[in-house]
C-alpha cells in the first residue's frame, strides 16, 4: 500500500468560492452539453480526481464500473476525501466537496501540486446533474458514507465500518431529466480512459461494463507516453522500431516527449497539459517543433547528410509521417484560445525547447541509423513540397476557365462567402439533375467524374495531378495543406451529395479523408455536411411521400394504413433515379432537407479511423470490420 500522508490533505485546504444554484438551471456551462458528450465528461470529472491524487503520488489504482443500470461507479485507492469539519461551513468537508460548487483542495491550499481536474466543480456538477449519488470514504480507520439526490443532501455522513485502508468510492446515476440518453458507450469511455492510462506510466485503471457479461479491460503501461505512440502508430508501418523518448524537469515543469516516424505522409500532434487534450496547441507544442526542426537540420549539416550550402530542411518536411505526444506536467498552467485548450504560459516554450533538444540531439548521436532515416523521410519531403509548389501554382491559374475539363463547376450567382453552397455530385447524371434542381442565387455544384485518388497513400505533389481535386482545390479557393486558409472559402457549406450504396459510401469516405488530410480546418469549424437523399419513395392513392430509413419507412405504412395494391414502394439506388424536382423537394431546399454536420471530436480516434480504411494494412480493416458489422443500417447488397 502507498503510503498515506494525512497531514497533506485535509479539511482546512478546503476552500469555497461559490455556491451550486445554477448548475441544474445551466448544466452545458458546467459539462459543455447535455448530449452523449455531457453524460460521459460526468465520468472524466470523478476519475480526474483520481488521476489528480495520482499525480500527487497517493493513488494506483482506479476502477470504472458501468452498472446494469448505466449508474457509474468510481473507486481509487488514494487518501480518501477529507472527512472532518469544514470550519467556514459547519459541514463535514465531503459533503462540501459534494454540494458546493468550486470548493475543493485545488485552488491554491496546498491539497494539490498538480491538478488535471483544474476548476474544481467535478464531484459537485456531477452530483446536481445525478438522480442519486453516494459516497463512500475510506480513512482515519472507518468507512464513511453520504448519500444525496439531484445535489440535495438525504443522509448526514456516518461511519458504516471500521477500515484501515485508504480510498474514494463514487456511485452516481446520471439524471434522465437533464440528459438527452442516459446509456454509456463503453468504446467511448475505453478511449479517453486508456489515454489517462498512458499520460501516467504505471497507474492502473479497469474498465468493467455489467451490461455485458466479462466485458472487462485494463489499462495499465509502464512505457507511458513511448507505449502510447506505438499504439498510435499500431496501424501504420513505422520507420524505426522504438519511439523516442525524451523527459525532463526544469523550474517544477515535468514534460515528456515521445515520437516516431511511419511511412504515411501526415503528421499527427498530440499535446496535453496536466492530462488535458490541448487541442489548439500552445507553448509546449510550439517549444518541441522549434527544438526538432533546429536539431535535425543540425544533425544532417553536421553528418553531411545536407551540405553548408544546402538549404535547411522546412518544420513541415521533418514532420511528415511523424506520430508524436507531448505531455507536460505544470503547477500553474494558463488555458487561452476559443475552447479553452491552447496552453499560455511562455516559460513552457524554452524548457519544452530545452529538453527536446538536448534528448533528441543525444538519441541521434546514439543512433545514427534511425538518423539517417529521419534525414531521408525529410529530403524526399522537401522535393515533393517543392514539386507540390509547382502544382499549386498551375492549379491557381483557374482550371475552372478550360471548357474541355469534364466535371466543370456550375457556379452560384452570389458572391456572399456566408449564404453560398457547393455541393459535391458523384458522377454526371445526378449533376444535371443538381444543375437544373438547384437554387442558382447561393447553390453551386462540382460533379466528379468517379472516384476521387486516395489521399492516405499519397503525398500532396502526386495528389495535385488529380483534376477532380484541382477541381475542388481552385473552386473552394482556400488553397490546400498548410496554406489552407477558411477565411478565403467561398462557400460556407460543402455538402457531399452521392448515392445511398456501397459506392456512395466509399466516395464519401475518399472525400472526408482528402478533407481530414488537407482540409482539416473545414471539419474543424463546421463547414462540411453529408446530404441525406430519400432511400423510398412511396405513392398511394396519388400522394407521394419520401421516406430516408427503413424504420421511417414502417412507420409511414403504419399512419397510411398498411401497404396493398394501391401502395407502390420505390427503393432509390441512386440520385440519378430522381429528376430535377424532386432532388430539389427532398435533398437540396433548405426548408425541408436533411444535412448532416460532419464533425471530428476525437482527432485521435478519426486519424484511426481513416489510416485503418484507407491505409495500406488489411488487417486492421478485417478487424474494423468484424467489430462493426452489427451497427450497419440500409446494407447494399
Amino acid at each position: 500500500m502507498l503510503e498515506q500522508n494525512k497531514e497533506s490533505y485535509d479539511e482546512s485546504q478546503i476552500q469555497i468560492l461559490e455556491g451550486l444554484e445554477a448548475v441544474r438551471k445551466r448544466p452545458s456551462m458546467y459539462i459543455g452539453s447535455t448530449s452523449s458528450r455531457g453524460l460521459h465528461h460526468l465520468v472524466y470529472e470523478i476519475v480526474d480526481n483520481s488521476i489528480d491524487e495520482a499525480l500527487a503520488g497517493y493513488c494506483k489504482n482506479i476502477s470504472v464500473t458501468i452498472n446494469a443500470d448505466n449508474s457509474i461507479t468510481v473507486i481509487d485507492d488514494g487518501r480518501g476525501m477529507p472527512v472532518g469539519l469544514n470550519a467556514k461551513m459547519g459541514k463535514s468537508s465531503v459533503e462540501v466537496i459534494m454540494t458546493i460548487l468550486h470548493a475543493g483542495g485545488k485552488f491554491g491550499g496546498g491539497g494539490y501540486k498538480v491538478s488535471g481536474g483544474l476548476h474544481g466543480v467535478g464531484a459537485s456538477v456531477v452530483n446536481a446533474l445525478s438522480e442519486w449519488c453516494e459516497v463512500i470514504v475510506k480513512r482515519e480507520g472507518h468507512i464513511w458514507k453520504q448519500k444525496y439526490a439531484r445535489g440535495e443532501v438525504m443522509s448526514e455522513l456516518e461511519k458504516i465500518a471500521e477500515s484501515d485502508e485508504f480510498g474514494t468510492q463514487v456511485n452516481f446515476k446520471p439524471d434522465s431529466e437533464i440528459f438527452e440518453e442516459i446509456e454509456y458507450d463503453f468504446d467511448v469511455l475505453a478511449n479517453r480512459l486508456r489515454e489517462l492510462a498512458f499520460l501516467n506510466k504505471g497507474i492502473s485503471i479497469i474498465l468493467t461494463d455489467k451490461r455485458e457479461e466479462d466485458k472487462v479491460e485494463i489499462y495499465m503501461y509502464e512505457g507511458g507516453i513511448k507505449e502510447f505512440v506505438a499504439y498510435l502508430n499500431r496501424n501504420k508501418e513505422p520507420l524505426h522500431q522504438e519511439p523516442i523518448y525524451v523527459e525532463g524537469e526544469k523550474d517544477g515543469i515535468i514534460a515528456e516527449i515521445a515520437l516516431q516516424y511511419n511511412d504515411g505522409y501526415s503528421e499527427n500532434l498530440y499535446s496535453f497539459a496536466n492530462n488535458i487534450d490541448t487541442i489548439e496547441g500552445g507553448t509546449h507544442l510550439s517549444g518541441f517543433k522549434n527544438a526538432l526542426t533546429r536539431v535535425i537540420n543540425d544533425y544532417a549539416k553536421k553528418f553531411g547528410h545536407l551540405k553548408d550550402s544546402d538549404k535547411n530542411l522546412s518544420g513541415d518536411d521533418i514532420r511528415e509521417g511523424i506520430t508524436a505526444v507531448i505531455s507536460i506536467k505544470i503547477t500553474d498552467p494558463q488555458f487561452e484560445g476559443q475552447t479553452k485548450t491552447k496552453l499560455g504560459n511562455s516559460e513552457v516554450r524554452g524548457i519544452v525547447d530545452s529538453i527536446v533538444g538536448t534528448g533528441v540531439s543525444m538519441f541521434l548521436e546514439e543512433n545514427p541509423a534511425i538518423g539517417k532515416i529521419i534525414i531521408d523521410k525529410g529530403l524526399m519531403a522537401a522535393r515533393a513540397r517543392d514539386a507540390a509548389r509547382k502544382a499549386r501554382e498551375l492549379t491557381r491559374k483557374s482550371v475552372l476557365q478550360s471548357s474541355s475539363l469534364p466535371g466543370k463547376l456550375a457556379d452560384c450567382s452570389s458572391k456572399d462567402p456566408m449564404e453560398c453552397e457547393i455541393y459535391i455530385v458523384e458522377g454526371d447524371s445526378a449533376g444535371g439533375s443538381a444543375k437544373q434542381g438547384r437554387n442558382r442565387r447561393f447553390q453551386a455544384i462540382l460533379p466528379l467524374k468517379g472516384k476521387i485518388m486516395n489521399v492516405e497513400k499519397q503525398r500532396l505533389d502526386k495528389i495535385l495531378n488529380s483534376d477532380s481535386i484541382k477541381y475542388m482545390v481552385t473552386a473552394f479557393g482556400a488553397g490546400i495543406g498548410n496554406e489552407f486558409d477558411t477565411e478565403k472559402l467561398r462557400y460556407n457549406r460543402i455538402i457531399i451529395m452521392t448515392d445511398a450504396d456501397v459506392d456512395g459510401a466509399h466516395i464519401r469516405t475518399l472525400l472526408l479523408t482528402f478533407f481530414y488530410r488537407y482540409m482539416r480546418d473545414l471539419l474543424d469549424k463546421g463547414h462540411v455536411y453529408i446530404a441525406q437523399p430519400p432511400l423510398y419513395k412511396v405513392s398511394k392513392n396519388r400522394k407521394e411521400h419520401y421516406v430516408y430509413s427503413d424504420l421511417e419507412l414502417e412507420k409511414l405504412l403504419e399512419d397510411i394504413g398498411g401497404k396493398d395494391k394501391s401502395t407502390d414502394i420505390q427503393r432509390y439506388k441512386g440520385l440519378g433515379e430522381m429528376n430535377a424536382n424532386q432532388l430539389w423537394e427532398t435533398t437540396m431546399d433548405p426548408e425541408k432537407r436533411i444535412l448532416l454536420k460532419a464533425k471530428i471530436e476525437d482527432a485521435i480516434a478519426a486519424d484511426e479511423i481513416f489510416t485503418i480504411l484507407m491505409g495500406d494494412k488489411v488487417e486492421p480493416r478485417r478487424e474494423f470490420i468484424r467489430k462493426n458489422a452489427k451497427k450497419v443500417s440500409n446494407l447494399d447488397v
